[in-house]
This record gives C-alpha cells, sequence and structure tokens, in this order.
C-alpha cells in the first residue's frame, strides 16, 4: 500500500479542529486549535520495510485502545437533543447559583434555622410579663332564702336568717374572669442568658445553612465540569469513528482490486477494532446520559428540559494563587468557614446556659398582679363593704413583689456543673474545627498546585506528542522512518490528548474545592465574582 492512498485514507476523515488549551507562560490560559487531519498517520512509501495495512490496522487499534477512548468514568457520547425538548445553557456561576436556590438540602437547613429564630423570638418575648394569663370559670349560682321585707340589698349581710337557695328553681348562671400578670425584676442571669443562648443557636443554624450550601456549591461545580469532559472526549471520540470507517472503507477497495499488500487478517483486525471501538462509544453514549442527567437533577430541572453547559470547550479557570499562598488562605477560611462559626456560637450558647443554671442558686425578684371579676345574672345583691363580700359577686385585685427561692441547692450544682461539661466539650470541638480547617485548606491548596502542575505538564505533552507525530510525517515523506515510531506517535498524540482534557477538569474542581475549603465559594457565586482573575477579595 502506498504512501499517497494511506494519507488520503486518513486525510479524507473531515471533522471539525480539536481544540488544546494552552496556558501562557506565568499568564491565564489561552486557547489554541489543530485539526485532528493534520495529525493523522502517513504511511511511507514502499521500502524495505514498507508500511503495509496491517500497520494502519494497529494505528486504529491505538486509537480506540490509547485511552482515547475511555470505557469508564463521566467520558460519553450522546446524539443531540430531540426537538420538543427545550434547552437550557447555563453557565458555571448559573449553575452554583441555581443549585443553591432550589436545593432542597439546603432548604432543609433554612427551615431549622427558621425554628431557631422563632424560639430566639420567644425568648426575647419572655423578658417583659413573662407571665400574662386569663382564665375563666363557667357555674350556676344559687339564688337567696328568707329574705326579709323592707332590707336593702347592701345590708342583707346583716340579717342571720338569710340563706342561699340551691333548689333548681332558684339557680342562676355565674361567670368568673381572672387576669394574672407577673413581672420578673431580677433574675441574676437567667433570663438574659436564655435569651443569648437562643440567640447564638441561630448563629448556629445559619453557620450550617452555609456549610451546607458549601456542599452543594462545589457538587454542582464538579458536576458542571464532568459534563463538559464528556463533550470533549465525544468530539474525540467521533473523529476516532470516521478514522475506523474510512480505513475500513479503504482495505475493502483495496482487498477489491487485490492488492497484495492488503490481507483478510488487515480486515478481520480492523473489524476487530471497530467492534472494540463501538462497545466503548455505547458505554460512553450512556455515562454521558448519566452525566447530563446528573446536572439537570441538581438544578431540579424538569425532564422535559435539555441542559447544555455555555463553555463550548473544556478550559482552565483564570485563577491566580495568591502571593501569601497558604498562610492567606488558612486566615480567609477561619474567617469564613461555616464550621468555625459555628463552633464560636455554640461556645457563646453554651457559656450562656451556664449562667442560667447558676441563676438558681440565687431568688428570683418580681411582681404579680391579679384582676378578678364575678358576674351573676340575674344579680345577687352586692353589699359595698370593705370586710364582708359575696364571692359570686364583685371585682377582686391582688399586687405585690414576691420572691422565690430554689431550695435543691444540691440539684442545682449537678445541673451548673452539667452546663460547664457541655461548654468544654463545645470548647474541644471548636479547636478540633480550626485544626480540621486548617487541614483541609493546606490539602486543598497542594491539590490545586498539583493540579496546576499537571495542567502545565499535561499541556507541554500535547506539543511534544504533535512534534513528535509531525516529525515522523516528514520522516515518513522522506522514507527515513520507520512503522513502530509512527505507531507509537500515534499512541502518545492520542493519550496526550485525552489525558490533557482530564487534567483540565481535575484542575477546575481543585480550585472550586480551594474556594469551598476557605469558606467563599458560595458567597462568590452569589456575587457573580465566581471567576475573578484574582483571588485578594477581604
Amino acid at each position: 500500500m502506498s504512501l499517497s492512498l494511506l494519507r488520503r485514507a486518513c486525510h479524507r476523515v473531515p471533522g471539525p479542529p480539536g481544540r488544546y488549551l494552552r496556558p501562557a507562560a506565568g499568564g491565564p490560559v489561552v486557547v489554541k486549535a489543530r485539526r485532528l487531519h493534520d495529525r493523522c498517520s502517513p504511511a511511507r512509501n514502499p521500502g524495505p520495510s514498507g508500511m503495509t495495512v496491517s500497520v494502519f490496522a494497529r494505528l486504529l487499534g491505538a486509537v480506540a485502545l490509547a485511552g482515547f477512548l475511555p470505557g469508564a468514568g463521566p467520558a460519553a457520547a450522546q446524539p443531540g437533543p430531540p426537538a420538543p425538548m427545550d434547552t437550557v445553557e447555563v453557565g458555571l456561576t448559573e449553575t452554583v447559583v441555581r443549585a443553591l436556590e432550589e436545593s432542597p438540602e439546603v432548604d432543609q437547613r433554612q427551615a431549622q434555622k427558621q425554628f431557631a429564630t422563632a424560639r430566639s423570638e420567644e425568648a426575647r418575648a419572655n423578658r417583659f410579663l413573662t407571665d400574662v394569663s386569663l382564665s375563666t370559670a363557667h357555674s350556676f349560682a344559687p339564688g337567696l332564702d328568707n329574705v326579709p321585707d323592707g332590707v336593702s340589698g347592701d345590708r342583707l349581710y346583716l340579717q342571720p336568717g338569710v340563706t342561699n337557695d340551691w333548689s333548681p328553681g332558684a339557680l342562676r348562671p355565674f361567670s368568673r374572669f381572672e387576669i394574672a400578670v407577673q413581672q420578673p425584676l431580677w433574675t441574676w442571669g437567667e433570663l438574659s442568658g436564655s435569651i443569648e443562648a437562643a440567640r447564638r443557636g441561630v448563629d448556629v443554624e445559619a453557620a450550617r445553612v452555609e456549610q451546607k450550601a458549601l456542599e452543594v456549591a462545589v457538587r454542582a461545580g464538579e458536576t458542571y465540569y464532568g459534563l463538559i469532559l464528556t463533550e470533549a472526549l465525544d468530539r474525540l471520540a467521533d473523529r476516532t469513528q470516521e478514522v475506523i470507517d474510512r480505513a475500513k472503507r479503504e482495505i475493502n477497495r483495496l482487498l477489491d482490486e487485490g492488492d497484495e499488500g492488503v490481507s483478510q487478517s488487515d480486515l478481520f483486525q480492523t473489524r476487530l477494532t471497530e467492534e472494540e471501538t463501538k462497545r466503548r462509544i455505547v458505554e460512553i453514549e450512556q455515562n454521558q446520559k448519566t452525566a447530563r442527567s446528573a446536572l439537570r437533577r441538581q438544578l431540579f430541572l424538569s425532564d422535559r428540559m435539555w441542559v447544555e453547559p455555555a463553555a463550548d470547550e473544556l478550559q482552565p479557570l483564570s485563577f491566580a494563587i495568591h502571593p501569601d499562598s497558604l498562610d492567606y488562605y488558612i486566615g480567609r477560611a477561619l474567617q469564613n468557614r461555616p464550621e468555625v462559626e459555628q463552633a464560636e456560637a455554640g461556645v457563646e450558647a453554651r457559656r450562656a446556659l451556664v449562667d442560667v443554671a447558676r441563676s438558681d442558686y440565687y431568688p428570683t425578684i418580681g411582681v404579680q398582679a391579679t384582676l378578678s371579676q364575678s358576674i351573676t345574672l340575674p344579680e345577687r345583691p352586692n353589699p359595698d363593704n370593705a370586710f364582708v363580700g359575696d364571692s359570686f359577686m364583685g371585682t377582686g385585685t391582688r399586687s405585690g413583689i414576691g420572691i422565690q427561692q430554689n431550695l435543691n441547692f444540691g440539684q442545682t450544682r449537678a445541673r451548673v456543673e452539667q452546663a460547664e461539661a457541655e461548654l468544654d466539650a463545645v470548647q474541644y470541638q471548636r479547636t478540633a474545627a480550626e485544626q480540621l480547617v486548617r487541614f483541609e485548606v493546606e490539602e486543598a491548596y497542594r491539590s490545586l498546585l498539583t493540579a496546576k502542575a499537571a495542567v502545565e505538564s499535561r499541556d507541554r505533552s500535547t506539543t511534544i506528542a504533535g512534534e513528535w507525530l509531525r516529525t515522523e510525517q516528514v520522516n515518513f515523506d522522506l522514507d527515513l522512518g520507520n512503522t513502530e515510531d509512527l505507531v507509537k506517535a500515534v499512541r502518545a498524540d492520542l493519550q496526550a490528548q485525552a489525558q490533557y482534557l482530564r487534567a483540565v477538569r481535575r484542575y477546575n474542581v481543585a480550585v472550586l474545592d480551594l474556594l469551598r475549603a476557605t469558606g467563599t465559594l458560595a458567597d462568590r457565586a452569589r456575587s457573580g465574582t465566581l471567576l475573578e482573575t484574582r483571588d485578594d477579595r477581604e
């Protein structure tokens, strides 16, 4: 098989340019493009070790098996969306913000925060008129019997013969209303401690909301870049299948023409490669459907919606590491991480509850007042006398300063010790939370440095692999190369492309994870500054 024939088989493969994402030296990443057919392997002219179709079939095997079409992970190739489906295009920021707005996990934490807020309002309401109640009683009152003639109602109490008449015909409706009010004057920290503990409880729940928001935000970002990766690998997979189809048709044509450089083994080898590729593509298609569905579920879109990333290419995020590096990010994390805020609020809440427990050592001083009104219809005679009254009629009041002292000092001491122990436990948790945050920030920071170095290295690898492949093309044109070197160059070139795409995805996720570790990811997404080129906000 001649060099020109194999070159025609390769160069007849159409396709859009493959994108290469290369960071400029010391600066942001820029996009460079190369066309696939510029990197397609040529055959060399017949010679002592002339390249045959079997060698070309080995090249196809390299295309399918060198990691170009990964059989696992999020990679997938998938046809375009059905026409009836509505397309929703989202960028990274829109993905994170919508996930935060729609997440039931965040809403659940918000509901718990609302409960804590209501409990705090209840505690504040206890500061004034802590006990205000209205009670009523309804029954029957007796009539009067043996009432002498000519005696006024306000003097009947002076008549010893007058008695209550409980006969059914003499009974009349009776009602009593009583309002009681209690206002504490001095509680030795019980009221103020309860209010402070409830207020800090709101802070704890608010921190838990932000903690869950960070988890949702980074998960949404990972899902978003997972789908973009599948689409990038999909384009590579499509071009690979086109090369295999062209090669199969070329081998069949040569067999029909009776070319001596082609045998049935070449066709069988190509067909086996084709089947392997088809199997991989089917697996990839299902994986990409899963990735797209995962993003749709993350955004809580309808099943009739087709979600599409706004980015056409998988590009590294433009993110400049702060010059103060690790210390800067640890400082930001200690200021912003909700776990630290939650621990701080928990310590203050427990400290306030210790004061509440200690208040039982001292007497509670307060003002109490009651107002009662008794009514009987028809009315009974009510003597207007300061010393004599009728319990079925009239108005009564009581008011004064009261003192209440809990004399169970042993129980009070035990409750104080329990509150102090709980305070100590929360303080230990705060220390542990701070150390955990420091570790997570350092881990995310070093992972980002590793991912950044990997992207730069993989980009250089794609350049080197491309140069190697072009060199082998020139050598074949000049009849100076050998087939084994060409096979190795094709395999290296394809591996470099796929590995670079995966490295970019790992780098972008590492950036998001560092922002999560510093506690700023959700806030930056909400404020629209997620893709700032410098991480120098205070």
